[in-house]
């Protein structure tokens, strides 16, 4: 009342520094809220959800406005599995925010977790609303990116929110961590593995702390890079040790690895913070299936739709995780009802796929890819599914009771047969030794192009490394075309996998993987001393150093080994440990451990019930490795020379010099001799090493270097014997076995001909010099049969001298009795070479014997027969 009566100029004074003192209050109070604001968000980054939500509330109480402490409760409410508290928190957070489109798209969330799936739609649709009245008020990064998810969630194109949507969040700068998450979420459901971890790669550059672009990280790896995905997840898991979906994805890997115990253990981890998470019920349920404990597994499904009854990815999870342990037909139930759920949930019905494919029911699987496809354009995986199977429609089938094997057209014609032969054989061989009953026919697919392989078998064109893969009745298998520059056996490889077929489907899949490639690298060896994973130096080296995997957890060797050697070790030692398990116990007990698996005992269990207890079978299998082991060239000193002496010539010379009975010593010793041309000093050196180490197969082997020796040396016989007694260890020396055909040929030793012509194709059926030099050999034996099956393959490979091929056939049938295709290839000789002597007086030998042979006709009496030019040769 007394400023009205003071001069004017000290009341505007007075005025404006009272303004003043509150803008300045008001200033430091919005900064202090900045400040709680951004420790809340690390709060909540770092998993401490309880702590956030009590300073939430704190804040909300006293009166502060804005979405962000609303959105960090609910948040943490649903991180914690408080989702009725959500929804309560939801409903206040709406009443003072009506115009937030975050908390509506968060609000979708909550709900869904509640059950209330219609609800949760039209906070979806609200968002549309909102954005379309007023464009101006959402122009924000976090607000486009908000946008994005919502029109993703009614339907809109991926592509299109990508380009249009995102792209213009990207103007912004800095870029923030909603919109790293955003993209990368996006790129994981179309199973763009690439974008998503460029997405990711970029978010954690930006944000190295953040747990949830770590996980993203690992799930972009998931599928290509196991190594790669463990690391992220321990980064993750090292920011936010309380980060579920981090939990859960190692809880994953520890399923695929069969380490339940440990898997179960994360899981009470992931509970502790999220009692009432889904994916974690889910996640039990499909534990306790793969251990045959159905109540268990009901309780659990039960636990993850207690809030959200008709939740599909309850079911589609429990069914993914089986299907990935070759679970296939319980995997596809699972799908099947999760889509009962939710008719258009396409996750589910891409799975679904994919399970039908897997088990041989194409005419559904191809038409359920072909509706994802349909409705999602973007879906990677689906793309490349529809995409192969136009190029498996042109595929030719060659098909008997047993087996449909389905290859290009040309390589069918090829080496088509010999696929068919040989399958017959292993399936003579394997089923009744192992008391099998299979699903008839087995399937076989032979890809010409290995991304169509890796398409088929793992949804994505870019996996390499594998040769074949079975999944119980359906093999596929990379075509010899496709192995390049390595030497590899395609028939050791079919024989591998139809063994899969039987121990597969004898277990109704339910065997670990250590033991299904275990008994098929060991079934290699037993049907060929050159097939399978052998002993060998390096090999050595790692079960002296202590590098066996125990043998109860030995399936977790194969999913993050530390390079292509040590996965190639877990399948050596795998077969190692069947073959100790047959010759300690028995192959009845072999078989009996089969059968326990199929009535769902537990592997670890099984072994010990059929031999004794799991301590013993590990400590005695150690012992019998190291045996083993030690028995390679045991008269041989194996030791390296330390690393130093390796880099330097002149100490590695020494060293040699001092070691004269080590293996590497005199290796290098033969070697540089064979540079000086000393080769009779050659001779005398590889001689011992081969006389203490017969079994060395492979490019760096001392046979190869003992016949250039005997070749240098102008000994042919010498020289001959050597790659012979090589020939009989290594399975994929293709130019050794070319070369023994050339020195076979020379000396008229047609039998040995035919049999390195036989071990070429085993591993290169695509080329022509083998064909015909088993024809020619063939020949010269008497077997006609083999002869003319080569040459017409012969034909298919484009033969130089399609003229001679052509001949050399008409010949065989003539004297097998087949005139008319005598006749036939006697006239495409001809039509390839019109003065093929030869040829010629073939052709008149046939017409002449067609003449006497052909019966006499006699004449119509009441036509009179004509006279006629006389026909030449080539026009009958």
């Amino acid at each position: 009342m007394l400023i009205r009566f003071v001069h004017p100029r000290v009341r505007w004074f007075c005025q404006r520094n009272i303004v003043g003192m509150f803008l300045g209050a008001l200033l430091m109070a919005g900064t202090l809220q900045a400040a709680e604001l951004d420790d809340a968000r690390v709060n909540f980054r770092e998993g401490q959800y309880e702590q956030v939500i009590s300073g939430a509330e704190a804040a909300l109480a006293a009166g502060v406005a804005g979405e962000s402490w609303h959105i960090l409760r609910i948040e943490s409410l649903l991180a914690l599995g408080r989702y009725p508290q959500a929804d309560r928190a939801l409903s206040d957070a709406l009443a003072k925010e009506a115009s937030s489109i975050r908390l509506r798209m968060l609000g979708r969330d909550v709900l869904r977790s509640n059950g209330r799936t219609e609800e949760a739609f039209e906070m979806v649709k609200a968002v549309r609303v909102l954005v379309s009245s007023q464009p101006w008020a959402y122009r924000d990064p976090v607000n486009l990116v908000t946008f994005g998810r919502a029109a993703l969630a009614l339907g809109a194109d991926a592509k299109d929110v990508l380009d249009r949507i995102y792209a213009l969040a990207e103007r912004s700068t800095p870029l923030p961590r909603e919109l790293y998450l955003a993209k990368g979420e996006l790129a994981l459901a179309k199973h763009d593995y690439p974008l998503a971890a460029s997405t990711y790669g970029e978010g954690v550059k930006q944000f190295p702390d953040d747990a949830d672009l770590h996980y993203g990280l690992a799930r972009a790896y998931e599928n290509g890079d196991r190594g790669a995905m463990l690391i992220s997840l321990e980064v993750a898991l090292r920011f936010n040790p309380r980060h579920v979906p981090s939990l859960l994805l190692s809880v994953e890997h520890r399923i695929a690895a069969e380490d339940y115990r440990e898997a179960e253990t994360l899981l009470s981890t992931a509970r502790e913070v999220n009692p009432a998470s889904p994916e974690a019920w889910a996640f039990q349920a499909a534990i306790a299936h793969l251990k045959s404990q159905p109540e268990g597994e009901r309780i659990s499904r039960q636990e993850a739709l207690r809030f959200w009854p008709t939740n599909p990815q309850v079911d589609h999870l429990i069914g993914r995780t089986l299907s990935q342990k070759y679970r296939f037909t319980e995997g596809a139930a699972y799908q099947r009802q999760a889509l009962r759920f939710d008719p258009e949930y396409l996750p589910a019905k891409s799975q679904l796929a994919s399970d039908l494919l897997r088990m041989g029911q194409d005419l559904e699987g191809w038409s359920l890819i072909q509706q994802v496809h349909a409705r999602d354009g973007y879906d990677v995986e689906a793309f490349n599914l529809v995409t192969l199977s136009d190029t498996l429609s042109k595929y030719t089938s060659l098909s008997n009771e047993d087996f449909i094997v389905r290859m290009t057209s040309h390589e069918a014609a090829v080496y088509g047969p010999r696929v068919m032969a040989l399958l017959m054989r292993a399936k003579e061989q394997l089923v009744d030794k192992y008391g099998a009953e299979l699903e008839r026919p087995t399937i076989v697919e032979i890809f010409a192009d290995q991304r169509d392989f890796a398409v088929r078998t793992f949804g994505v064109p870019d996996v390499p490394g594998y040769l074949g893969v079975c999944f119980g009745r359906v093999v596929t298998a990379n075509s010899p075309a496709t192995t390049g520059s390595q030497s590899v056996n395609w028939e050791a490889v079919l024989w591998h996998e139809f063994c899969h077929v039987v121990t597969l489907q004898l277990t109704k899949n339910k065997m670990p993987r250590w033991l299904s490639e275990g008994i098929s690298v060991y079934e290699e060896r037993q049907a060929s001393p050159v097939w399978g994973e052998q002993m060998n130096p390096r090999y050595r080296d790692m079960i002296l150093a202590g590098q066996l995997t125990p043998v109860s957890r030995l399936s977790s060797a194969f999913l993050a080994p530390r390079s292509p050697l040590h996965l190639q070790f877990a399948y050596f030692q795998s077969s190692l440990v069947v073959e100790f398990i047959v010759e300690r116990f028995g192959f009845e007990s072999l078989k009996a451990i089969l059968v326990d698996l199929r009535e769902g005992e537990d592997i670890n269990r099984a072994i010990a019930s059929r031999t004794t207890q799991m301590a013993n079978v590990e400590r005695e299998f150690s012992i019998y490795a190291k045996a083993r082991a030690e028995a390679l060239g045991a008269d041989l000193d194996w030791e390296k020379p330390a690393a130093e002496s390796v880099a330097d010539p002149v100490a590695f010379s020494r060293w040699a010099k001092s070691n004269p009975g080590n293996y590497w010593a005199i290796m290098w010793e033969a070697r540089e001799r064979a540079a000086r041309k000393e080769w009779e000093g050659v001779k005398t050196l590889l001689r011992r090493v081969i006389d203490k180490y017969p079994l060395q197969p492979g490019n760096d082997s001392a046979y190869r270097l003992l016949a250039e020796a005997h070749r240098s040396l102008g000994d042919t016989a010498g020289e001959r014997a050597v790659l012979a007694a090589f020939a009989e260890v290594d399975g994929g020396a293709v130019d050794v076995y070319l070369r023994l055909m050339e020195l076979a040929e020379a000396e008229a030793d047609w039998p040995e001909v035919a049999r390195n012509a036989q071990r070429f194709l085993a591993v290169n059926p695509l080329v022509a010099p083998p064909y015909r030099r088993l024809g020619q050999a063939s020949a010269e034996t008497g077997d006609l049969t083999v002869a003319i099956d080569a040459y017409r393959v012969l034909l298919e490979l484009n033969p130089t001298d399609p003229a001679d091929v052509h001949f050399h056939l008409a010949r065989w049938l003539h004297r097998q009795g087949d005139a008319e295709g005598a006749r036939r290839h006697t006239l495409r000789a001809l039509e390839e070479a019109p003065r093929f002597r030869e040829a010629l007086q073939l052709l008149q030998t046939l017409v002449r014997q067609a003449a006497v042979e052909a019966p006499a006709v006699a004449p119509e009496p009441t036509r009179p027969v004509l006279s006629a030019p006389q026909p030449t040769l080539l026009s009958l």
